[in-house]
């Protein structure tokens, strides 16, 4: 099947034909073929830039599952103990506060390991903006033990 532009093109050429005369003239031999509309492309002009939306250049927001990684990760990275998982996430203006309990001190039996809780600062794109450790604790007094920083 012809493309669109193809037979738009032959369209214009038939109708210079029966416009030229009968006989055959020579100066339509020398001349380069001048259409008789303006040519437009076959495929949509593509603006040079993007529009810009109104409001200023932001990041889209970080999912909430990227950011409890980024903030579980980060307590590892930091810390070098080993993370029992997310205990809490809030999204804040600047981004999220996550919460993370890690093993502070492995012993034998692990009944009576050391857990602490971190409290780790991302920003929308999920990099480190701060954190501290917000309680420790003896495994198995979780909510009920008390409080030390």
């Amino acid at each position: 099947m012809p493309s669109a532009g193809r037979t738009e093109r032959e369209g214009r050429a038939a109708r210079r034909r029966r416009a030229r005369p009968e006989e055959p003239d020579e100066r339509y031999d020398d001349e380069p073929e001048q259409p008789d509309e303006p040519q437009q492309p076959d495929e949509p002009e593509q603006p040079d830039e993007p529009e810009q939306p109104d409001e200023p250049d932001r990041a889209a927001p970080l999912p909430a599952r990227l950011a409890a990684r980024a903030g579980l990760e980060h307590v590892a990275e930091l810390t070098t103990k080993t993370p029992t998982g997310v205990t809490s996430l809030d999204r804040t203006e600047d981004g999220w506060t996550v919460g993370v309990e890690v093993i502070e001190d492995r012993r034998i039996p692990s009944s009576t390991d050391i857990l602490a809780v971190y409290e780790v600062q991302v920003d929308a794109e999920g990099e480190l903006i701060g954190y501290r450790r917000v309680r420790r604790y003896p495994r198995g007094r979780g909510d009920g033990g008390s409080e030390s920083r």
